[in-house]
């Protein structure tokens, strides 16, 4: 995100982040505010306006920084089921540390706030969709021995991460073994 001014120096800019994922872990989305973040960085509110236009971006930022290592695909391992199986650990993994509730958090207010839902959708959410194709992809195609058509494995995609988010976001519980493991294997049967 390019803002006119002076260069973000990295460690302020991490300090901002950490600050704001702190607070919302704390005292939730409505209580985390640009004052709060401002004052647990250290910095002065008038620097992260000149970085950030709101308590949102900078979320949107936290969210974008932790998802990158926390919803990664790792290198293949083992079986296709057992690769699956263990990528869907690390997305339920990620909903109960500090950056999954970010994206709870971001979720919820995206329900109400058009703005912040296209901003969500735009960046994070189309990003990570663009990684999870292509790591669903890369797992059927070594299990199957073709690359799955878009359309197909756009709706794989869904079905495998669809439990998940049902889970943790309306009935506010972790998706349990049971459940992933289920998912996995059912998202590569249907893949054949």
């Amino acid at each position: 995100m390019s803002r006119t001014g002076p260069r973000r120096s990295e460690s302020i800019r991490v300090a901002v982040l950490n600050a704001a994922d702190d607070l919302l872990v704390e005292q939730g989305f409505a209580a985390t505010t640009i004052e709060g973040i401002a004052a647990r960085a250290g910095v002065a509110k008038q620097t992260i306006y000149r970085w950030w236009k709101s308590k949102v971006e900078i979320l949107l930022d936290a969210l974008a920084d932790d998802a990158l290592e926390g919803l990664a695909w790792a290198e293949p391992s083992g079986t296709a089921a057992e690769d699956l199986t263990a990528h869907l650990h690390r997305i339920a993994g990620f909903f109960q540390e500090p950056a999954g509730q970010v994206l709870q958090a971001l979720l919820g207010h995206a329900q109400l706030d058009q703005g912040a839902a296209a901003a969500l959708r735009e960046g994070f959410l189309l990003k990570q969709r663009e990684r999870d194709l292509a790591g669903l992809g890369a797992i059927i195609e070594r299990h199957t021995g073709r690359t799955p058509d878009e359309e197909n494995l756009a709706r794989l995609t869904d079905l495998l991460l669809g439990p998940i988010y049902y889970r943790v976001l309306v009935f506010g519980e972790p998706a349990d073994k049971d459940l992933l493991e289920a998912t996995a294997h059912l998202t590569l049967k249907l893949a054949i």
